[in-house]
């Protein structure tokens, strides 16, 4: 893997480069992303999903010590404020013309790849559907409608490396009309982000990379907006941004040499290495930060061992709650180079767990993301070898189709990482009323004094408390 930066290249230098040709446009490819100034990347490869602009449980300076990160995405919505009048605190950050408010705000390295959407990923489904110009997004403080115009400003202030354009996409299964509208109005937002972004009448050219997004529908119900982008808005297109793997079926065979960015919900190692099938290039990966917040350390490997197991299927992970591991000095996975394998012991790791310690979930993040690396290095190799399709047919027979169940209390969890629905009960253990059961014990001694069951006057008349004669 060649780690060279491209410094001496142009600014506007990009190359997104297919390392032989894919013999369909539904086929697994290898490439190379290169942009100036950032670390080339070997594709297929994955996009790290961070929260408000760092990567969960772990520290810059862990991530750019311990963890094979080059690219990073980050969703808007981390950053927007309810107030349509209120400037974000993002906006605010002091920059050069030649400067990146997103990475400076975020304190991310140079060399690092930084990708932008309006959502996170995956998204919490919201309870207003999007208007013409308009979608509903969760920022740190509620729903609120975030206009065409304010992402566009947003992508020509952050100065992202790639921009992945606005889509009108439901959070339900679309009916008829709710699809006609969704092509519509992604055309239009496309149409018009484009014009704004790179046309001749613009004062500054972003230098922000546009990936424009395809609908998870059929190529019939958006072939108008299909023939647009090859015909109209070719030039200023980088790549195309799914929502399923699925949606690279519709791209034209004159853009297929183009970036592939798989926004779907990837659960399993299965689902990536369909993705890959199909010809996506880099994809954002969930499961891993939600095995990390589970206490699960992922434990698969490609292509699959030759060693059978006693019980059939292998599992893609394991739990590192149950007392199984309370006495167990090994590490989470014989063989592993990353830091957490070299340095912890299972048994540790348990303790820090129940102990409800950070660096718990930041070794196991550490780990977690150290084997999706090896996995798609993996991968890569396979394609290269032209013995992929073989080998995922393998891994799909060897390993359990899901992740071990979690079975112990995670983190706290934040509100976008759940679905927010009517009478949900609290993902949270509560934290306050500690003391209740001390109350509750104390109204229970003071109902156990003997009272009378009648009032004052009928006490007087009985004669109570009545001097004796």
């Amino acid at each position: 893997m060649q780690s060279e930066l491209l410094a001496e290249l142009p600014d506007e230098m990009f190359s997104f480069s297919l390392l032989g040709s894919a013999p369909t446009l539904l086929a697994p490819r290898l490439g190379r992303l290169a942009l100036a100034g950032r670390k080339p990347i070997q594709t297929p490869n994955y996009v790290p999903i961070t929260s408000r602009g760092a990567l969960p449980h772990v520290s810059h300076d862990m991530m750019n010590e311990r963890l094979p990160v080059d690219s990073l995405y980050a969703g808007f919505e981390d950053f927007a404020e309810k107030g349509k009048n209120v400037i974000p605190p993002i906006y605010r950050t002091p920059t050069q013309p030649s400067e990146s408010a997103l990475r400076k705000f975020t304190c991310q390295r140079e060399n690092l790849l930084l990708i932008l959407g309006p959502r996170r990923v995956p998204p919490v489904p919201c309870p207003t559907p999007n208007s013409s110009n308009s979608i509903t997004v969760l920022t740190s403080v509620g729903y609120r409608q975030l206009e065409t115009e304010q992402y566009l400003e947003a992508i020509q202030k952050l100065q992202p490396d790639i921009a992945v354009g606005l889509s009108d996409i439901s959070s339900k299964p679309p009916g008829v009309k709710r699809r006609e509208r969704m092509v519509d109005r992604t055309h239009a937002w496309t149409r018009d982000a484009l014009q704004r972004l790179y046309g001749s009448d613009t004062e500054t050219q972003t230098k922000s990379l546009y990936l424009a997004p395809l609908l998870p529908l059929d190529k019939e119900q958006q072939i108008l907006y299909i023939e647009d982008l090859e015909q109209e808005m070719k030039q200023h297109v980088a790549g195309f941004a799914l929502y399923e793997p699925h949606s690279s079926s519709v791209i034209p065979e004159s853009m297929a040499s183009l970036i592939r960015l798989s926004l779907g919900e990837a659960r399993t190692p299965q689902a990536i290495l369909q993705e890959v099938s199909l010809g996506v290039d880099l994809s954002t990966i969930p499961f891993v930060g939600e095995a990390t917040d589970a206490g699960i350390a992922l434990d698969f490997v490609f292509p699959t061992p030759t060693t059978a197991t006693e019980s059939g299927l292998r599992p893609l992970g394991f739990d590192m709650w149950p007392a199984t591991h309370a006495t167990d000095m090994s590490p989470l996975t014989q063989g592993c180079k990353c830091y957490t394998c070299q340095k912890f012991s299972r048994a540790y790791i348990r303790h820090l767990l129940h102990a409800k310690e950070m660096l718990a979930w930041t070794l196991l993040q550490i780990h977690n993301y150290h084997v999706l690396d090896n996995f798609y290095t993996a991968i890569r190799e396979s394609i290269s070898k032209g013995t992929f399709d073989e080998e995922a047919r393998k891994f799909e027979l060897a390993y359990e189709s899901e992740l071990p169940q979690q079975t112990g209390q995670g983190p706290r969890l934040r509100g976008y990482q759940f679905k927010g629905e009517a009478d949900a009960k609290p993902k949270n253990p509560k934290v306050y009323g500690r003391l209740d059961h001390v109350a509750s014990t104390l109204t229970q001694s003071e109902s156990s004094i003997a009272t009378p069951d009648v009032d004052t006057d009928e006490l007087q008349e009985h004669g109570f408390a009545k001097k004796a004669e």
